[in-house]
This record gives C-alpha cells, sequence and structure tokens, in this order.
C-alpha cells in the first residue's frame, strides 16, 4: 500500500531548476513567460530558451520541488514538496510524484501513474499509465488503539527502479522490491518480490517468464527459441544482436570480440 503526507498547494511559479532555484521569466506585462504546448494551451516554461521546462497550467507542482531542464509535466499533474525530476523527462496527465521522490534523467511517467514517497527511480525508467508504486508493507489507517495513524505510526519500505526498467500498464510494485536495470514488469503484474536485471516478469504475483535485452526484446538460444525462466547458458537477442550470459538466476550482459 501507499501513503502520503498532506500539505498546503504551492504555485508553480518558484519551481527550481536543475539544482538551483530559476528565475522565471517575465512577459512586459509581468506576468511568467509561457510555452505553448503541443495542445495549443500554453503552459508556464521553467528557466529560458531550449532548456526550458515545460508546465502545464493545471499541474499542481511544489516550490520545493526541482524540475530537470527540457522535461515536461502535463495536465493535471501533481509533484510534491522535494521531489526532484531530472532532464528530458515526460510526466503524463494525472500522475502523481509524492514529496521526496528522485526521479533520473529521461524517464517517462504515464498518465495516471502513482510514485509514492520512498522511490527512488533511476535513468531511463519507463512508467506505464496507472502503474502504482507503494511504501507501506503494512498499512493500517488506525492505531491498535482504534487511534488516527500518523506519520510516525508507519515505516516507510523503499523501492528502487534501476536504470532503463519498464513497469507496465497497470502494474503494481509491492513496497520493499526493487527492479533490476533493463527488467520489464508486465501489465498488470503484482510485484512481490524483486525483479533481477533482465527479467520480464508478469502475472499476480509477478513471475518471472524470460529474459529481455535492453531493446525491450525477449532473448534466445543458438535454436531461436525464447529462453525460459530457469534457463542457464548463452543467449543473445534477435533484433540488437547483445549477447547474454544466463547462470544462478541472473542474467548478464557480455562482450563479444
Amino acid at each position: 500500500m501507499a501513503k502520503h503526507r498532506t500539505s498546503p498547494r504551492r504555485s508553480t511559479l518558484g519551481v527550481s531548476v536543475g539544482a538551483r532555484p530559476a528565475a522565471i521569466p517575465r512577459a512586459t506585462d509581468g506576468h511568467p513567460a509561457r510555452t505553448v504546448l503541443p495542445s495549443g494551451r500554453a503552459g508556464r516554461r521553467v528557466a529560458s530558451g531550449r532548456l526550458a521546462a515545460v508546465i502545464h497550467p493545471s499541474a499542481d507542482v511544489s516550490a520545493d520541488a526541482t524540475i530537470g531542464q527540457r522535461t515536461s509535466i502535463w495536465n493535471r499533474v501533481q509533484v510534491r514538496e522535494g521531489a526532484v525530476i531530472g532532464d528530458d523527462c515526460i510526466v503524463g496527465k494525472d500522475a502523481y510524484v509524492d514529496f521526496g521522490v528522485h526521479i533520473g534523467d529521461r524517464c517517462k511517467i504515464q498518465n495516471g501513474a502513482l510514485v509514492y514517497h520512498g522511490v527512488t527511480v533511476e535513468p531511463g525508467v519507463f512508467i506505464g499509465p496507472g502503474a502504482i508504486l507503494t511504501n507501506d508493507r503494512f498499512p493500517r489507517s488506525i492505531t491498535p488503539d482504534g487511534a488516527l495513524a500518523g506519520p510516525d505510526d508507519w515505516t516507510v519500505s523503499t523501492i528502487t527502479l534501476r536504470y532503463g526498467c519498464s513497469i507496465g500498464a497497470g502494474a503494481v510494485v509491492v513496497a520493499g522490491n526493487d527492479v533490476g536495470r533493463f527488467a520489464t514488469v508486465g501489465a498488470g503484474a503484482v510485484v512481490t518480490r524483486p525483479v533481477p536485471d533482465y527479467a520480464l516478469v508478469a502475472g499476480n504475483p509477478a513471475r518471472r517468464l524470460g529474459w529481455v535485452c535492453a531493446c525491450g526484446q525477449r532473448l534466445t538460444d543458438s535454436s531461436g527459441r525464447q529462453v525460459a525462466a530457469n534457463a542457464e547458458g548463452e543467449a543473445s537477442c534477435p533484433a540488437c544482436r547483445r549477447h547474454f550470459t544466463i547462470a544462478a538466476e541472473s542474467c548478464t550482459e557480455r562482450v563479444v570480440t
């Protein structure tokens, strides 16, 4: 499950860019400079020129959040205080980024995804529409004596999404379970255990079906058959020709000279 603290709404006008607060460019009438979004609506532009981050006017972005260069924040997104979103990211309509969440460069967070406090997203990660990343393994609304539970009555269980991995549409990653480099979590999966690098998992609870390349394609053996979950030995990608070694429940890329 996932929990978050509430805080007052804040204007996007104090959003910082990169690692430093940014001055918002002003037009001659004193209003914030604007960037026209592809939809034709005008959004706030944080910083100026080609490095600008674009924030849709309906987005609720905390003044204490840090938004990277060339990042786009779309309709009705909420980004909480202390959140850091890297460069060249896309955060889709209705997505929620909780306080203190760190998101690396070149990530795509699709419509309606929920990324709660305690989650770290490394660069190049894809989070599909409606995906949920939770932070509480023992959720309760009340304490054992019946009082409303507060911030000190639960422990955050963290999640790290490693470089280049993908979380499918509607998938749930249960608190305390990391997803490895270039792993793929199938649509609708419920992840209840850590996912190794390059693994393909699906189902409820999620089970490993096989292994995937950095490009996302299923790995195959020497006969061209897709590699099974329990396979060991050499494998390769039929699309980009990368080579891998599978052993001891892990998959690693190897360099062929």
